[in-house]
């Protein structure tokens, strides 16, 4: 019996799901159940059935997953799986923006820890951080922590103030533009795909800026045959299964995600024997956390 038909197996004893970010490795986004960006995975995690939700992606993931869903078990393949970006604004940031401005939002895209969601108003994602910042009743936004994705959204929506701090994806803030120039040059007919965590010199590049869902979706629909893509390489698989006559480049500098490489088949059958691995949110910053997340899927209608 391989790996693939043990999960399978496991996965109905345990009456399990399988959730998968599109940037783990494709062999476990293979044998997923959901494969999809943040946003798609929490609409998803908010509404299932099963009593256990095995979450291949980085540690936010499975806590988002424990304060949507806490009556399931949520359970991570690799414990040490984290992203950066997730821990970087301090709570004195956050607390200064609210002495200073009184009609203050806190906007926190999704990847951030729960007690970072706990300190804010609303989550967002890459997918629908433009349509809630403009729904807020909110004149005065503080976006944390991704300074690259709050830009691209005070960009979008210019009638607001929003202020950032420091934070970044350390994947996507050094992909080089020379590098998607130099593709481009290679691929005059190519578009430029490009996610908005990239740096404003490379998102000046683009044709499109958007979700990783966004970009999956718009290569899909152009009718172009080539494209260049800034993001997480781990994109590749879904974007070749659902256009096979179309090219796609990546920088010469790969972006790679190592802690969502660190998703493997054998640890997701591992959990899934042990149920070792459970996420969980500490109670104080459950609900403040959880309010969060769900006011997101409330605006992002």
């Amino acid at each position: 019996m391989d790996i693939k038909e043990e999960i399978r197996i496991w996965k109905e004893k345990k009456d399990a799901v399988i959730l998968a970010h599109y940037y783990v490795e494709p062999e476990v986004q293979e044998i997923a159940d959901y494969v999809g960006d943040s946003f798609y995975l929490s609409k998803i995690a908010a509404n299932l059935p099963n009593q256990i939700i095995v979450y291949c992606g980085v540690s936010f993931m499975g806590e988002s997953g424990c304060l949507l869903s806490p009556t399931k078990k949520v359970l991570m393949p690799d414990a040490v799986a984290d992203c950066p970006m997730a821990h970087m604004v301090t709570k004195a940031e956050v607390d200064e923006a609210r002495a200073a401005y009184k009609d203050l939002a806190v906007v926190c895209y999704i990847n951030s820890t729960a007690e970072i969601k706990s300190w804010s108003d609303v989550s967002v994602t890459s997918a629908n951080a433009v349509q809630i910042v403009k729904n807020l009743p909110n004149q005065n936004i503080l976006f944390i922590p991704d300074k690259n994705l709050g830009r691209f959204v005070a960009q979008q929506v210019p009638e607001k103030n929003v202020m950032l701090v420091k934070g970044y994806c350390p994947i996507h803030e050094v992909i080089s533009p020379a590098e998607i120039q130099e593709l481009k040059a290679a691929h005059p007919d190519a578009e430029i795909l490009v996610h908005p965590e990239s740096n404003e010199a490379v998102t000046k590049l683009a044709d499109y800026v958007g979700s990783t869902s966004g970009i999956i979706a718009y290569a899909a629909k152009s009718s172009k045959k080539e494209f260049i893509i800034g993001t997480e390489v781990g994109v590749r698989y879904e974007l070749e299964k659902q256009n096979p006559d179309k090219s796609f480049y990546f920088p010469k500098t790969t972006p790679v995600c190592q802690d969502m490489k660190r998703i493997t088949l054998e640890k997701v059958l591992h959990v899934l024997q042990t149920e070792e691995n459970q996420a969980a949110v500490l109670a104080e910053q459950a609900k403040a956390a959880s309010s969060t997340l769900t006011r997101m899927l409330e605006l992002a209608k």
